[in-house]
């Protein structure tokens, strides 16, 4: 697998990275090792985790994805130097006070974070250091509106940056990115950055699968015309294009073992909304229509878009994993591509 620059770094990333949001709750700690070695064996060199993972996010389970990658690192000596591992602070709290109490993002937060993140993954710097979600107010998460009744902002850009700026200097992060971010905020982050000599952030981690393309609707633009490159997570919409809940009348709670199976908090999250279901069916339907199945097509979708440097897959088993990676590679017709489209007109991003 041939590794591409991110953004205007000089970090070399392969097009497939390892997500790890299921290590540490779906995943026991051996079971993540294995997925760990499976990953690198088949030539992945990036791995993306995050402060707050695993996810549903507990109080008894916060961190604990970095602490497996961590303990995983120090078994394997000499491997940290072949892996690009990227993680995230998480932004303002929302409703999570055990990540922090704090209702913004401030420099003191960034630093304590990332400092708690090195000594967990047992390494001396970070390469990517994201922000996993706005400091201000930004439709995310299943929200579509933008409502500036909502704002809460209290952090500026610039602090923030300058929060990451020191990081850098100190050798602790190499390269920013930011994540759950609109097209307003990667844009303001640029210009800040390249106004006052701060470090320029290199990518953007958005949610974009087949039901959920609102990455399509302008932040493509951005990201192409500042030369940011865009990390695609959930190109699987959470199992939903997989076709494990393709029967229907039947809930995802009474489908095969799956995050929308085993999580209810998730069932009503974007994923797995009636209509974001449905439409599933519908691009999992054209998939073996074409001989493909629906997980194939759907990654083939993200791992053969222009939009796309990197596609995050999050996997639960080796099975899964080679399943996904065998789908690199795969090419989608044109009048296939030009059906997906169809598709999307008529029921446009229900999970968005």
């Amino acid at each position: 697998m041939q590794t591409l620059q991110l953004g205007q770094s000089d970090l070399q990333v392969t097009p497939i990275c390892l997500g790890t949001m299921t290590f540490g709750e779906q995943v026991a700690e051996d079971d993540t090792r294995a997925i760990l070695d499976r990953a690198v064996e088949r030539g992945i060199n990036f791995l993306d985790t995050a402060e707050m993972y695993p996810v549903p996010p507990r109080a008894e389970t916060y961190s604990r994805t970095e602490t497996y990658i961590g303990n995983w690192l120090a078994a394997r000596p000499g491997l940290r130097q072949r892996i690009v591992l990227a993680t995230k602070v998480a932004g303002p709290s929302r409703g999570m006070p055990w990540v922090r109490e704090e209702a913004g993002l401030t420099p003191a937060a960034i630093a304590a974070s990332c400092e708690a993140s090195l000594r967990r993954l047992r390494t001396d710097v970070i390469d990517l250091y994201q922000i996993h979600w706005p400091e201000r107010h930004v439709p995310a998460f299943g929200e579509i509106y933008y409502d500036p009744r909502r704002e809460t902002s209290r952090t500026p850009i610039y602090d923030q940056l300058e929060a990451l700026n020191k990081l850098v200097r100190e050798g602790k992060v190499r390269y920013v990115g930011l994540s759950n971010e609109s097209p307003y905020g990667v844009h303001e982050f640029v210009r800040v950055a390249e106004q006052y000599e701060l470090p320029r952030v290199a990518s953007v981690q958005n949610p974009y699968a087949l039901t959920s393309r609102a990455v399509d609707n302008g932040l493509d633009e951005t990201l192409h015309r500042l030369g940011v490159s865009l990390l695609a997570y959930s190109p699987l919409a959470f199992g939903a294009l997989t076709g494990k809940y393709d029967e229907r009348g039947t809930a995802p709670s009474d489908a095969p073992p799956g995050r929308l199976a085993k999580f209810e908090r998730m069932r009503t999250q974007r994923w797995g909304r009636p209509e974001a279901l449905a439409a599933a069916r519908r691009y999992n339907a054209l998939a073996r229509e074409h001989g493909l199945t629906p997980t194939r097509m759907a990654l083939a979708w993200c791992y053969t878009n222009w939009r796309v440097a990197s596609t995050i897959i999050g996997v639960t088993s080796l099975a899964q994993l080679d399943e996904n990676v065998d789908a690199w590679g795969t090419t989608l017709a044109p009048e296939l591509l030009a059906q997906i489209d169809q598709v999307r007109w008529q029921l446009r991003d229900p999970a968005q």
